[in-house]
């Protein structure tokens, strides 16, 4: 079945596919119609779960936390400082192994107070242990959604898809919606280890020692530094393990192939843009421009950035003569996250390309095609390091 609808909804359809039993929420632009459209299927019977309105993102989470510890599975929805207000329960919730989703739709941060869109909410959070993916357009937002429930579920590490404020969230495009059957097939019912249980009463996510020790039935049990260790190398296991259910997805589905990052023009091209995000659909008409003209562009469009995939992305990479990243987000005092991380991903290459770095449409900042045109051109023409300083674009406009 085809539909013609906005990302939000894409999202719930991807939710109810997934059989999602709770669901709790607090509306926060430009999420909000998401959740909303999860209301009206369940007030309808159209999906068979609790909703659950509650005061705050800091409760959502907490309800969900408490949902997926009892055996339930459980999603929420946020954006902006509704992420930030959650921020103690992401932790938590990551700590705790829980296969949460949770979608953040991605908007500016206050102060200043902003409703548009940048990718500063979610970067913010890129070091607290879920797993993000990035998407760019609706088709991705729904198989993305299911695909995150099942990669949560195997790994046991929550996970975040994250889509563009107003440019996904609001916009209507055409996508597919799988049939039940195949995903009820690609989605077994929710496992989550430590479901608690009266019948095997666990002590779980006490205090912790720095080291570890023997428990009071003589089994040894891991400190808190052994716990952080083996969340950070399961979670590098998860770059194998999401390539090969998108794989799976592909075969009962028919779409996939491109978990890790979508490639356009990449083969043959002397200069690579990456981005995340949906500003990759206009890229790639970008960059046909400049291959009308001589100049070999392709684009690389990242959906996994935590787990971060340097190897696969150092492999496409390594190869072309620069590397020019434009990203909707700034550490500050520093350089964009994206580009720090693949510059550290092609440290070791033996052809290191030169890579710069844009920072482009903060808080809703209009980018032009003329501006993405005229970076692209500047960085073909200097094969140089800028100094390491970010360049803005838009500034003053």
């Amino acid at each position: 079945m085809k539909l013609i609808e906005s990302g939000n909804v894409a999202a719930a359809t991807g939710v109810k596919l997934a059989r999602a039993q709770v669901i709790a929420a607090y509306p926060i632009t430009p999420q909000t119609p998401l959740t909303e459209k999860l209301s009206e299927l369940v007030e309808s019977d159209q999906m068979q779960a609790e909703y659950i309105a509650v005061e705050s993102e800091h409760s959502a989470l907490s309800v969900c936390i408490g949902a997926a510890s009892a055996g339930a599975r459980a999603f929420t929805a946020t954006s902006a400082n509704g992420l930030l207000y959650m921020s103690e329960q992401v932790h938590w919730a990551a700590g705790a192994r829980l296969p949460l989703v949770m979608c953040v739709v991605n908007r500016g941060l206050g102060a200043p107070w902003t409703i548009w869109n940048d990718h500063q909410d979610s970067m913010s959070q890129r070091d607290a242990g879920w797993i993000q993916i990035y998407v760019n357009n609706h088709q991705e937002i729904i198989d993305t959604v299911i695909k995150a429930y099942r990669l949560a579920e195997i790994c046991s590490i929550p996970a975040m898809v994250c889509f563009d404020g107003y440019y996904l969230s609001h916009t209507y495009m055409p996508f597919e919606v799988p049939d039940q059957k195949l995903i009820d097939e690609y989605l077994p019912d929710y496992y989550f280890k430590h479901t608690l249980d009266p019948a095997k009463p666990e002590n779980i996510n006490t205090v912790t020692m720095p080291a570890g020790r023997e428990d009071a039935e003589g089994v040894f049990r891991n400190g808190y530094m052994d716990i952080r260790a083996s969340h950070h190398h399961e979670m590098r296991q998860t770059i194998e393990t999401f390539i090969n259910i998108d794989k799976e997805y592909e075969y009962l589905v028919g779409r996939g192939d491109s978990p890790l990052f979508a490639l356009y023009k990449c083969d043959d091209a002397d200069y690579i843009v990456v981005v995340m995000g949906s500003l990759s659909n206009r890229l790639k008409d970008i960059a046909d421009g400049f291959r009308d003209d001589g100049v070999r562009i392709g684009v690389l469009s990242l959906h996994l950035y935590r787990p971060f995939p340097q190897k696969e992305t150092r492999d496409v990479l390594e190869h072309c003569k620069g590397v020019i990243v434009f990203e909707k987000s700034i550490s500050y005092g520093y350089q964009g996250g994206v580009y720090s991380d693949l510059k550290a991903a092609l440290y070791a290459s033996k052809n290191r390309p030169f890579v710069h770095n844009y920072i482009i449409g903060l808080g809703g900042r209009i980018i032009t095609n003329e501006d993405l045109a005229e970076a692209i051109k500047q960085s073909t023409l200097s094969h140089e390091e800028l100094d390491n300083s970010p360049q803005w674009l838009g500034l003053n406009r």
